[in-house]
C-alpha cells in the first residue's frame, strides 16, 4: 500500500472528521529531537543515507512483525556498541521507562527463541532490529522514526510538541523464559488489565461483550498490512459502564498508551477520555487467569487489540507447528495500538500542518 492511499482504521470506510488538530501540548519534544539527532550524527554517511526517507515516504507503511521480513534502515546488530547505545538513548527519550524495558525484553526473548529453535541466526537475535527516519529531527517541522523487527514495530511521529506513537505492535513467543540468567515475563499487565475489566462487568454486560468462549489461533484484525482495515464496533460501549468499570477500562488503555513517554501519554489519555462513552470493549475466549483470550478496545481515537495466539515455534517440539489452526496459549501474544480515522503515522496531523502552512 502507498502512503498516498492511506486512510486509516475506520468502522465503515468513512473517516470521522475533526478528531485531531495541530496544537501545543506544552510537553517538550526537545529530548527526543536531540537524541534522534545524536544517533544520526553517530552514523556514517552511508548508514545515515540508508536510514533516511521523506516524511511522507511509503516506508512508514512497510513494517511487519514477522522475523524473516526484508527491512530497510540501520540494523542494530551491524553498528558499533557506541552507536547502538545512542539508538537505545533515542528509544529511552521516546518511550516511558516501562516501554523501553518492554521493547528490550521483546528483543531478548527473540534471541531466546533463536537459541531454543536453533534457527534464524540472522533474524532471531537481539541485533535484528532496524531504525529508519522520516524527515529530519526538528522541534518545528514534521518528522518521525520507525523501530522494528520480529515482534516489535514502533512508529513515532513528531510535529512540534505533538507525538503520535501508532501503530505500535508488541508481541512475543515465548512470553516467559530465562535468557542469559535473566527471568523475563512479558504482557502480564496487558493480560491482567483485560481480565480486570471483564471481571468487573455484570452477567448481562458480559453477555454483550463476549462473542464466544472459544478462541481461534489468530484473531488479530489490525496488524501489519491492515492500515486501512474496516472494523465495526463490537461488544459494549463504556456509556453503559459504571464509574468503577470506566476507570478499569481507562487503566487498561493506559497500559498500552503508557509505553509512550509519560508526558505525551497523559496528552493521549485526555484524548481517549473525551471519547470514553463511545469506547467499546469486546472479548473472545475464556476468562481464567491462564486462559488464552482476545480482547479489543475501540473508539474513534484508539484501537487496542490483545491476542493470545497458537504457538508457531515455541512449545511445538514433537507436536508439529501450531499456527492459526493450533491451540492458542499465553506463551504467544500479539498486541497492537492504533489511532483510527487517519491518525496513525501522524498522517492527519501532517495533512493539517501542510494545509495550514501553505
Amino acid at each position: 500500500m502507498k502512503y498516498a492511499d492511506f486512510k486509516g482504521v475506520t468502522t465503515d470506510g468513512k473517516i470521522v472528521d475533526d478528531l485531531y488538530s495541530v496544537h501545543a501540548t506544552d510537553v517538550s519534544t526537545d529530548g527526543v529531537v536531540q537524541a534522534a539527532q545524536a544517533f544520526l550524527d553517530g552514523l556514517s554517511t552511508k548508514e545515515r543515507t540508508s536510514a533516511t526517507f521523506d516524511v511522507d515516504d511509503d516506508e512508514w507503511l512497510a513494517w511487519s512483525n514477522v522475523d524473516g521480513y526484508e527491512r530497510k534502515g540501520v540494523r542494530m546488530g551491524d553498528i558499533t556498541t557506541k552507536q547502538r547505545d545512542l539508538g537505545y538513548a533515542l528509544l529511552g527519550a521516546a518511550l516511558s521507562a516501562d516501554g523501553l524495558v518492554q521493547t528490550r525484553n521483546i528483543m531478548k526473548l527473540n534471541a531466546y527463541l533463536g537459541d531454543y529453535s536453533g534457527g534464524g541466526r540472522e533474524t532471531l537475535t537481539e541485533g535484528a532490529y532496524f531504525f529508519t527516519f522520516m524527515g529530519t529531527p526538528s522541534t518545528s517541522k514534521p518528522w518521525g522514526f520507525q523501530y522494528e523487527g520480529h515482534h516489535v514495530a514502533i512508529n513515532y511521529f513528531v510535529l512540534g510538541d505533538q507525538v503520535v506513537m501508532t501503530p505500535t505492535f508488541m508481541g512475543s513467543e515465548p512470553t516467559s523464559a530465562t535468557y542469559q540468567g535473566e527471568k523475563i515475563t512479558l504482557f502480564k499487565k496487558e493480560t491482567n488489565a483485560g481480565l480486570t475489566v471483564l471481571r468487573s462487568l455484570t452477567a448481562a454486560q458480559r453477555a454483550k461483550v463476549i462473542s464466544s468462549d472459544k478462541k481461534s489461533g489468530d484473531n488479530l484484525k489490525a496488524g501489519a498490512g491492515q492500515d486501512n482495515v474496516q472494523l465495526a464496533y463490537q461488544g459494549l460501549a463504556a456509556k453503559e459502564f459504571t464509574a468503577a468499570q470506566r476507570t478499569a477500562l481507562l487503566d487498561l488503555v493506559r497500559v498500552y498508551v503508557g509505553n509512550l513517554n509519560d508526558g505525551h501519554a497523559d496528552v493521549k489519555m485526555k484524548e481517549v477520555e473525551l471519547h470514553l462513552d463511545d469506547t467499546y470493549f469486546y472479548w473472545i475466549g475464556a476468562s481464567k487467569d491462564s486462559s488464552a483470550f482476545y480482547y479489543r478496545v475501540h473508539s474513534p481515537v484508539v484501537l487496542i487489540e490483545y491476542d493470545a495466539q497458537s504457538p508457531l515455534a515455541y512449545g511445538t517440539k514433537g507436536g508439529g507447528m501450531g499456527g492459526p489452526n493450533g491451540t492458542p496459549t499465553q506463551q504467544h501474544i500479539h498486541t497492537i495500538i492504533r489511532t483510527p480515522n487517519g491518525g496513525d503515522y501522524g498522517v492527519d496531523l501532517l495533512k493539517l500542518h501542510l494545509e495550514n502552512d501553505h
